[in-house]
């Protein structure tokens, strides 16, 4: 589906994210969009609770949304972009850029800009957990714990190589299985297990970091736990996955499925949705919104 430039343009950019663009990137971005005679807004937000109003204020435009940042910035402004059925670019500026590698959108910023002036769109998946959208994927257990105290080290000033050792050890310590009924297309399982991964579309399995998507359009969900890892192959395993090698066959056991619902016995439970955490109440509830994205995408197709 090729489509013209569009009339306007706004990126919506997370300072508080550590993958935020420097000023002369912001500029760089600026000067891009100029050239190629589009009219395009900064939306600098400086807390992250902010994105998704910002994008939604966007929106209200008629602007096509771009996000240019980190996974969790990505994920929030495509979410507004399902809710409002608004066109959606992306500026890989983060580090990992999970989805816009997937979708072959090219890490290089003026070649990002390109896309979005004269790309193709692309209907993609989204994934949902009790009405919040993830373009990647979710998870509950150990990495949201993780996150939680990697970004409480981050605040203290530490630096980004000392604040995940510091979470990582704690995390360990203070390790718990999960003790849950995870329903997976009706079909009840009983788990104990350190974590549970929910992905948009089907991942190739490479180790906890579950490698690439070869497409975003199954309209099925992932499903990895671990029932059979101790609290020393725990520890080990982001570590592994941060060098890449975590076998795929290092005790997990996974599944493809178009909705999955997990039961826990507490009220309250820690979820990471593209790598933000927030609270959620369970009973949680997976599910996929087929073709409810709208992605540019390189006109011609990159490998």
């Amino acid at each position: 589906m090729a489509i013209a430039a569009p009339p306007g343009v706004s990126v919506i950019i997370n300072e508080q994210s550590g993958a935020a663009p420097r000023q002369d990137t912001s500029v760089q971005i600026q000067d891009l969009f100029t050239a190629a005679g589009v009219h395009v807004r900064l939306e600098r937000v400086r807390h992250g609770g902010d994105v998704a109003a910002r994008a939604r204020q966007a929106a209200s435009r008629g602007d096509t949304l771009v996000a240019a940042g980190g996974d969790g910035t990505v994920g929030t402004v495509a979410g507004v972009a399902v809710e409002r059925q608004s066109l959606f670019g992306v500026l890989p500026t983060g580090t990992l850029n999970h989805f816009a590698r997937d979708l072959g959108i090219p890490r290089d910023l003026a070649q990002a800009v390109h896309t979005i002036q004269t790309g193709r769109v692309q209907l993609v998946d989204v994934g949902e957990v009790n009405g919040r959208i993830f373009v990647n994927n979710t998870s509950i257990g150990i990495y949201p714990r993780m996150v939680w105290e990697r970004e409480k080290e981050l605040r203290h000033g530490r630096r980004k190589k000392t604040a995940f050792a510091i979470a990582m050890l704690r995390t360990w310590r203070t390790y718990r299985t999960i003790v849950c009924r995870v329903v997976i297309d009706g079909t009840p399982h009983d788990v104990r297990t350190p974590f549970i991964f929910v992905g948009n579309n089907e991942y190739v399995a490479e180790g906890f970091s579950l490698g690439s998507r070869k497409t975003l359009d199954t309209g099925r969900l992932s499903v990895f736990v671990a029932p059979d890892l101790g609290q020393f192959e725990i520890l080990a395993l982001p570590l592994k996955a941060l060098v890449g090698r975590l076998e795929a066959d290092a005790h997990f056991a996974n599944f493809t499925a178009a909705e999955v619902s997990v039961a826990f016995s507490r009220p309250r439970i820690s979820v990471a949705t593209d790598g933000e955490v927030t609270i959620m109440r369970p009973p949680l509830h997976f599910a996929v919104r087929r073709s409810a994205l709208r992605v540019l995408v390189p006109a011609v197709a990159t490998t």
